[in-house]
C-alpha cells in the first residue's frame, strides 16, 4: 500500500498532465506507461552492466548499443547514450523533447520484440505536446521510488484508479476488491493456467500472481513452477491497443516477466489453439458491447445464437476450460434471469451440462460511477457432464465504500477487501469477508441447511430447473417479517365501540352547532 506521501507525488504527476493540456485519462496512462517503459530499459540494462562487472562476462543481448543510433530515414543519428533514462533526465528541456520524440521512440518500437510488454509499444504515440509537460513528466516519475516490486505495482495501480471514464464497448475497470474476492474463492494453483478473454488493465491476471506469491511457498524456489509463472501461467486478450500496453506494464510492474497478453477480438475468431487450453478464467466481460454479428467466431454460436456479448463470452468461457477447469466471471442480472431462448439454454447448459457452483448477487453500486447496472458472480466448474447437486447463493449487500457515485470507503483501509478481519457491526459495511468464509464453507453440510431467509444458503438442482434455470437470488430467496403482536378479539371490539361512541358524540356536537333554531335560542338566551 502506497504512503500518502507517494500519493501527493503522484497527484502532482497527473496535475501537471491535465494543467498541460491532456485531459484524457486513458492518454495521461499511456504516456506514463511510455516513459516507464523507457526508464524500465535503462533499468535493465544498468542491472546487466553490473552483472557483466562481476562476472567480467560482456553483456548479453544489450539493450543499448556502442556508438550511434540512427532512426530510419534520419539524416543523423544520437548516441545510444543519450536514449538512457539517467542521461536524458538531465537535458535542457527542448534537447529531451527532441530525443525521446525523434530517437527514444523510434528505438523502443525498433526492440518491440525483446518483451511481450515490448511488443505492444509498436503502436505507441509520443503525445506529449511540449517540452515543459515532457520535463515535468521526467521529473516527477522520476522522484517516485520504484525500486521494490510491490510498491512499483501499487503505484501503478493507483495510477490506473484514476482512469474514470467507460470505454466505448462495454468495458470498465473493476474494483480491486471485487478482484480480490473472486481471487480468493477460486484459489489459483502453481500449475494453473490462466486466462483473462477481456483482460483491459489485467486486474485479474495481477491479483491472480499476487495469490500465488503470498500462497504458495515454494513457487520460485521450484524450477518447474517459477518457469510456469513467468512463462505459460497468465494469459490475456483484449482489441484495445492501448489497454494491451497498459496491462502488459501492470504485470511487468508486478513482477510477472513475460505473460502471454496479446491482440485478440475474442468473439470475433475462431479458437481452435485455444480450445479447452485453460484451467482457470477471470473475468468481467463487456456487457452490451458493440457486435458484428457476420464476424461473430461460429463455434461460439453454435452454443448460443444470439447478439449479446455477455452471453457469448459466457460461450467461450466453457470453450476456452480445460474438463475440471473452472471459472468466477461477472455477468449483468439479466443473463440470470432473462426470458430469451438464448439465455434459458446457456443457463441450462450451465445447471445441466456443466456444475455451477455458486451465484453472489453484487449491489447494483459497485461499479459507479462508471455504470449503475446491478450484476452477480457466476462460479462454475467445467465437467461436460453435469454435476450440479445444488447451487449457493450469497447476498452481497455491502461491499465496503458507499454505493453513489463517489465510493467512499466506509471503513479503515484494513478493514476493506476480502480478507479483513471485522466485527458484527462492521459486517454490514463490509460482506466480502463474510461471502468467502461461507464459500468456503458451501460443502460440508452447513450451507446446504442454511435457511433461505439467510444472506447465504443452498438451492436444489431440481427446484432451480422446475423455475426454467432462473439464477436471480430474489427467486428463491424467502423474505423475514417481524412478529407482530396483535389484540385479544374482545379488546379489539372494546375499543372500535369506544371510538363509535366518541364519533357519535362528535356528530351530535356538529349537528346542534349547525341547526338554526338552536341557534336562534341561543341568542335570545
Amino acid at each position: 500500500m502506497i504512503t500518502g506521501e507517494l500519493k501527493t507525488r503522484i497527484d502532482a504527476v497527473w496535475n501537471d498532465f491535465w494543467s498541460g493540456g491532456i485531459s484524457n485519462p486513458l492518454e495521461v496512462m499511456e504516456q506514463l506507461t511510455v516513459l516507464l517503459f523507457i526508464k524500465g530499459l535503462d533499468e535493465a540494462h544498468t542491472k546487466a552492466e553490473r552483472k557483466a562487472n562481476r562476472t567480467g562476462e560482456p553483456i548479453e543481448d544489450p539493450i543499448f548499443g556502442d556508438g550511434d543510433f540512427v532512426p530510419e530515414g534520419a539524416a543523423q543519428g544520437r548516441p545510444y547514450s543519450d536514449l538512457r533514462w539517467d542521461r536524458l533526465k538531465h537535458f535542457a528541456p527542448a534537447d529531451m523533447y527532441e530525443v525521446v520524440s525523434r530517437y527514444v521512440f523510434p528505438f523502443i518500437q525498433q526492440r518491440s520484440a525483446a518483451s511481450t510488454h515490448g511488443k505492444h509499444m509498436q503502436g505507441a504515440r509520443f503525445t506529449i505536446p511540449t517540452p515543459a509537460l515532457l520535463q515535468k513528466a521526467v521529473d516527477g516519475l522520476d522522484g517516485i521510488p520504484m525500486e521494490n516490486r510491490d510498491t512499483k505495482g501499487d503505484i501503478y495501480e493507483y495510477m490506473l484508479g484514476k482512469i474514470a471514464t467507460a470505454g466505448q464497448n462495454g468495458q470498465f475497470r473493476t474494483p480491486r476488491h471485487i478482484i480480490q474476492l473472486m481471487v480468493e474463492m477460486m484459489a489459483p494453483t502453481a500449475n494453473d493456467t490462466i486466462c483473462d478473454p477481456a483482460c483491459g488493465t489485467c486486474g485479474f491476471l495481477v491479483a491472480a500472481s499476487q495469490y500465488l506469491r503470498n500462497n504458495v511457498e515454494d513457487l520460485f524456489s521450484n524450477p518447474t513452477t517459477a518457469k510456469h509463472f513467468h512463462g505459460a501461467a497468465f494469459h490475456g486478450y483484449d482489441f484495445d491497443n492501448t489497454m494491451l500496453r497498459i496491462g502488459s506494464m501492470n504485470m511487468q510492474l508486478h513482477g510477472v516477466d513475460n505473460p502471454s497478453i496479446t491482440y485478440k477480438d475474442s468473439l470475433s475468431e475462431e479458437h481452435a489453439g485455444d480450445i479447452e487450453a485453460y484451467s482457470l478464467v477471470l473475468a468481467n466481460p463487456p456487457f452490451a458491447g458493440s457486435l458484428d454479428y457476420e464476424a461473430t467466431a461460429k463455434d461460439l454460436l453454435q452454443v448460443v445464437k444470439t447478439k449479446k456479448t455477455e452471453l457469448l463470452f459466457l460461450a467461450l468461457f466453457l470453450r476456452l476450460l480445460k474438463p475440471g477447469g473452472r471459472a468466477a466471471v461477472i455477468v449483468p442480472d439479466g443473463v440470470l434471469f432473462g426470458s430469451t431462448t438464448a439465455h434459458k439454454e446457456l443457463r441450462r447448459i450451465l445447471v445441466e451440462d456443466q456444475k455451477l457452483d455458486g451465484v453472489v448477487s453484487l449491489p447494483s453500486g459497485v461499479f459507479k460511477p462508471y455504470a449503475g447496472v446491478s450484476t452477480a458472480i457466476l462460479l462454475f466448474t467445467k465437467t461436460n457432464s453435469g454435476g450440479t447437486d445444488h447451487v449457493w447463493f450469497y447476498d452481497l449487500q455491502a461491499d465496503g465504500y458507499s454505493l453513489d457515485d463517489k465510493r467512499t470507503p466506509l471503513l479503515g483501509a484494513e478493514k476493506l477487501g476480502a480478507l479483513a478481519t471485522l466485527t458484527d457491526a462492521e459486517h454490514a459495511k463490509n460482506n466480502l469477508p463474510d461471502a468467502l468464509a461461507h464459500w468456503r464453507e458451501r460443502d460440508d453440510g452447513h450451507e446446504v441447511q442454511r435457511e433461505r431467509t439467510a444472506q447465504s444458503f443452498c438451492v436444489a438442482k431440481a427446484d432451480i430447473a422446475t423455475n426454467g434455470y432462473d439464477l436471480s437470488i430474489n427467486r428463491y430467496k424467502e423474505i423475514v417479517h417481524d412478529e407482530i403482536e396483535h389484540p385479544a378479539p374482545g379488546e379489539i371490539l372494546a375499543e372500535l365501540a369506544q371510538l363509535e361512541e366518541e364519533i357519535q358524540r362528535r356528530l351530535a356536537e356538529v349537528a346542534e352547532m349547525l341547526d338554526p333554531a338552536a341557534e336562534a335560542g341561543s341568542r335570545e338566551r
